[in-house]
């Protein structure tokens, strides 16, 4: 969408002629109107895209079956073994509204400590073309905070479909895993191991099931995710890592107990939240980044040395907080039902301590948001950029919180005639005693209070009623942003979190170790702490440099813990368990 532009005024004249004659009438009002042209500031470009979806014939709704991989390399030493996790991209013959249009993903749970995997995990898309997909599964050994190592890549290229196809039958399919695009170490660790054990080398398999389900339902313009509906909580140290302290974890998640035992360090997680919400987003719900400063634009498109350096810190950035490793958590809920709603006012800890949480909502329908606040320290954690993870279009942002009515009328009144908490103290419910759990008790206040997408007024009862739609029983209130009445009732959230939201108790951080602590080495991380060691903790990447230049070191390796490389220092424990974490950059 491009910017409004002035028409600039005409030039002065140089004539000489008499100044009692006038100008033609016409002249000087069309002068007039372009000086007031010129003056008038252009409007940035982006935010809200009024293309609509293109035309598109029927698609079919497909469902994907990850069951399990089979003699995986293994990626780490000391288990002979590795984290695996598949990543499949869905790229189909369906036109784009733009090119930048995010391509379809999905990303399946981690399985621990295992060269064979099994995750028997579903992934359902609608309006796959009558012409076929393509699906890449792209299969990583996860070692948070190192970078994670590619075992492989199975590509599938299916060329018709349709309600007789049969797809891979009731059986699946076992595909051999390419090796080429797989990390070199990985592959040497595992040809280093077997040699020592007198193992056979075997080939990687991948066994997936694909299976038409029906036609989709319309609209049929762009593939989206029918499911499975399902919630993950990332924990991040983050802003211990950006403020020089450690923040305490295992604050209550369930919010079954009020209040914390008095004798007891008041702890406080970061917590980022995902879930997927059952699609398809409304059409309208579409918004571009807004290129309010010229290296907006760069930053987005990753051009230039400055827009190149951005683009990447925030990246990043969200890597960082929406990081997975062994304290991540996940799970899935019933699609529009009460499930779903009681799940999201959990992952909002209900209306407890005045919290304000900043959301995006991707074109796919994920829903994102974190905690956002002063005490944070740091304006990032608020960045819809960094939420959407740089992605040119999303369907909605903004700011959203949690109010608890006194009766379960699930009223859609941003000023109901009964009594809210934690506008007033009611009784039933936090401060004093744990939650309702009928999501009639509650209401969500949303907006669109994005300075980076900038969603327009006009979309606020289509994101009401998708909402409504995906968390039946609660109270949606949409308002905009610049609503006098919303930003009172923030304010008032502020005020109430000063009096009510529990204090974040920090502790000084020691300094970190120059080796990172790998995801495998979770089971020592009790030993570390307790010993309190100031020696590194190896990496399963230095580790695995080790071995190669001397395969002796493999039995002392896989033998015990001691031997990688000794004891860490307190900061080294952090990464694992969801400790580990910094700022972009």
């Amino acid at each position: 969408m491009s910017a409004e532009q002035g028409t600039p005024a005409d030039a002065p004249s140089n004539h000489d002629g008499p100044a009692t004659t006038p100008a033609p009438a016409a002249d000087n009002s069309t002068h007039s109107h372009r000086i007031k042209d010129k003056a008038k500031p252009s409007k940035p470009a982006g935010g809200f895209d009024t293309t609509p979806l293109p035309d598109a014939p029927l698609g079919y709704t497909v469902k994907f079956t990850f069951h399990k991989a089979l003699d995986l390399p293994c990626a780490d030493i000391q288990t002979q073994s590795a984290d695996p996790f598949i990543v499949s991209t869905l790229t189909a013959a369906v036109p784009k509204r733009h090119k930048e249009d995010p391509l379809l993903t999905h990303r399946t749970r981690t399985i621990r400590k295992t060269t064979d995997p099994v995750w028997e995990e579903e992934w359902i898309v609608a309006n796959v073309p009558s012409s076929g997909f393509m699906l890449k599964c792209r299969l990583y050994d996860e070692d948070w905070p190192d970078h994670d190592d590619r075992l492989g890549n199975v590509t599938i290229r299916v060329s018709r479909v349709d309600e007789n196809w049969e797809g891979f039958g009731p059986d699946g399919a076992t595909i051999e895993i390419k090796k080429r695009s797989g990390s070199k170490r990985a592959y040497c660790l595992t040809i280093v191991t077997n040699a020592l054990s007198r193992h056979g080398t075997k080939t990687p398999r991948l066994h997936i099931s694909i299976d038409v389900l029906g036609r989709s339902d319309p609209p049929h313009g762009h593939m989206y995710t029918v499911g499975p509906t399902r919630w993950i909580k990332h924990f991040s140290p983050m802003i211990g890592r950006l403020m020089g302290i450690k923040v305490n974890k295992e604050e209550h998640d369930n919010n079954d107990s009020s209040k914390p035992d008095d004798n007891q360090p008041t702890k406080y997680d970061f917590q980022a939240n995902e879930i997927q919400l059952a699609g398809p987003v409304p059409p309208k719900l579409y918004h571009r980044y807004v290129e309010f400063r010229p290296f907006v634009g760069l930053m987005f498109s990753s051009r230039g040395i400055r827009g190149r350096i951005l683009n990447k810190v925030l990246h990043k950035q969200h890597k960082r907080i929406y990081n997975y490793d062994s304290s991540t958590e996940c799970g899935n809920f019933q699609p529009r039902s009460d499930e779903a709603s009681i799940q999201f006012l959990k992952m909002a800890h209900f209306d407890e301590g005045g919290r304000i949480f900043t959301y995006v909502i991707t074109l796919d329908g994920l829903f994102r948001f974190t905690e956002t606040g002063k005490e944070f320290g740091i304006d990032l954690l608020s960045k819809h950029t960094m939420h959407s993870d740089v992605a040119t279009y999303i369907a909605c942002s903004g700011e959203f919180f949690i109010r608890r009515l006194k009766h379960a009328d699930a009223a859609s009144d941003p000023e109901p005639d009964e009594p809210t908490h934690p506008e007033q103290d009611l009784p039933g419910g936090p401060p004093h005693a744990p939650p309702p759990r009928e999501p009639r008790h509650y209401q969500l206040i949303i907006d669109n209070d994005s300075g980076t997408y900038r969603p327009d007024k006009s979309i606020l009862p289509d994101l009401k009623g998708f909402l409504e739609d995906n968390f039946p029983g609660l109270g949606v209130v949409t308002m905009h942003c610049e609503d006098d009445k919303l930003q009172e009732m923030k304010k008032a959230q502020r005020e109430i979190k000063k009096k009510e939201g529990k204090q974040i108790r920090m502790v000084l951080n020691r300094s970190p170790s120059n080796s990172s602590f790998s995801s495998d080495d979770e089971s020592r991380l009790g030993d570390v702490e307790r010993n309190e060691a100031d020696t590194a903790v190896k990496s399963k990447k230095e580790r695995a440099f080790d071995v190669i230049q001397d395969p002796h070191l493999l039995r002392e390796y896989i033998g015990g813990g001691s031997g990688s490389g000794g004891g860490g220092s307190s900061s080294a424990a952090e990464g694992s368990k969801g400790a580990s974490g910094t700022a972009a950059g």
